[in-house]
């Protein structure tokens, strides 16, 4: 680096520079400085844009390292405008134009910048004129003047702080418009995300090894940068295959494909949350066993609590209260040849549990169910009432491990209250937020989010480049 004389004060520029745009997650780019360029350019690949007029969004992928083009940075950012750009051919182009701040050593700056295919080119990115304010100086006969960068920092194995970047999301449902959906949606705006509802009935798939597609109305769905599946339990056997399609596009996933199938059969979850010991009502499940006192027996003797394993929201959960009454429900069950589980009554509990709300590893709310008079389901859709409840260390630590252990990023955990400390009666893998949200007032849509922007990944290490 060439030595001024301290009484330069000026900002200097070799004819080629290293930049970082960390808003876009490129934390090194080596540049060309070009005066005679009016605009920047950044090299562009997959340009699509998306969002409405009032809020207009551009995605790209962009290769940093000219020399490994197997290293892809997706890339997002608010469009500021169009520009027609005659290239040195002569050629016409319209390119779109985004605001971005730009780090030149220890200075950083808004830059606009043009989006276009530079894969031929030295350089990523092209500084022109009016990026360099008054104050800055280039010399064409220096090379980086600032602090020099490296592409080691996209190679593997090297931590990377989260990018905020404009998303594309979709919530796969089929209640576009109820509470827990409209909220998602609020909370993915104001943190200047684009976001649909897709309907999950109406999707269907291409399946192949080159271009694997979810369409829907007869067209291709666009890329999403994330999922969030709140398939209902009628429809889980289809929503995790329409899942697992977007995961085979790399798509994040906010609940994978086989955590939710994990989480629907009651039986499978029990195993799975009794294999790493995590507390819950003793329970019972047979097939063709004639032993009906024996089941009833495993359970902890009458009253016992007789489930579908289809059961949601409290429906196919029946309370007996003898053991006649629970050997009638049984044998009933039995001749219908539906699969059932049956399960300790939990006494103390008194017709109350406790929905923990966990998001990204941490209980972010928490509330008290309780049923109404005369029912001891204490689900909010049986008439159950709600308000916000403070946890034990136990019973936060219950929940986390239950969520964990079943690979939910999202999950509604409910507990019992028992006199030999937290049992788990449900993980649910689609959670509602109204009853939480109005209990406790905390806004749990907008952690929801905050948990996608940090878990979509921006730099990708493409195979077979």
């Amino acid at each position: 680096m060439t030595d001024f004389s301290a009484s330069d004060q000026r900002f200097h520029l070799g004819w080629e520079e290293w930049v970082a745009l960390p808003d876009l997650g490129l934390p090194a780019i080596k540049a060309k400085v070009d005066t005679g360029a009016q605009t920047s350019a950044l090299h562009a690949i997959a340009v699509e844009a998306f969002g409405d007029e009032q809020n207009p969004q551009v995605r790209f992928v962009m290769h940093p390292d000219p020399d490994d083009p197997s290293v892809e940075v997706v890339c997002s950012a608010k469009v500021i405008g169009r520009r027609s750009v005659i290239s040195s051919n002569g050629v016409a182009e319209s390119r779109y134009v985004i605001e971005t701040p730009m780090k030149i050593g220890e200075r950083i700056q808004p830059v606009a910048i043009t989006l276009t295919n530079r894969e031929t080119m030295g350089y990523r990115m092209l500084i022109g004129r009016g990026a360099i304010t008054d104050d800055m100086s280039v010399r064409p006969a220096e090379s980086f003047m600032q602090a020099e960068l490296s592409y080691d920092v996209y190679r593997k194995g090297r931590r990377k702080k989260p990018v905020r970047r404009p998303l594309r999301i979709a919530i796969l449902t089929q209640e576009p418009n109820n509470y827990s959906n409209r909220s998602l949606i609020r909370a993915a705006q104001a943190r200047g995300h684009v976001i649909e509802c897709v309907e999950t009935s109406r999707c269907y798939m291409s399946i192949n090894e080159h271009s694997p597609e979810v369409h829907f109305e007869g067209s291709a769905l666009p890329r999403y940068d994330a999922i969030i599946p709140r398939i209902g339990t009628r429809l889980t056997f289809y929503g995790m295959a329409i899942v697992r399609q977007f995961e085979t596009m790399g798509v994040y996933c906010l609940n994978a494909a086989a955590a939710i199938g994990a989480s629907r059969d009651k039986l499978l979850a029990h195993q799975v949350l009794a294999m790493h010991g995590i507390g819950m009502p003793n329970t019972a499940f047979a097939m063709q066993s004639r032993d009906t006192k024996g089941i009833v027996n495993l359970a902890g003797g009458s009253p016992v609590v007789v489930k579908l394993l289809e059961s949601t929201q409290g429906k196919g959960v029946v309370l007996a209260e003898t053991k006649k009454a629970a050997e009638s429900l049984i044998d009933a069950f039995r001749g219908l040849n539906a699969h059932f589980l049956v399960q300790e009554f939990v006494k103390e509990a008194s017709g109350t549990d406790i929905r923990c709300l966990v998001v990204g590893g941490k209980v972010v709310g928490s509330i008290m169910r309780t049923a109404q008079p005369g029912e001891f389901r204490s689900n909010l859709h049986q008439g159950g009432s709600a308000k916000a409840v403070k946890l034990t260390t136990a019973e936060r630590r219950t929940a986390i491990k239950a969520a964990k252990v079943l690979k939910l990023n999202v999950a509604g955990v409910d507990i019992l209250r028992s006199d030999s400390g937290p049992k788990v009666l449900e993980v649910n893998s689609s959670p509602g937020l109204e009853g939480i949200e109005k209990a406790t007032g905390k806004d749990i849509a907008s952690q929801i989010i905050e948990t996608i922007e940090a878990n979509v990944p921006n730099v990708q290490r493409v195979s077979g480049r």
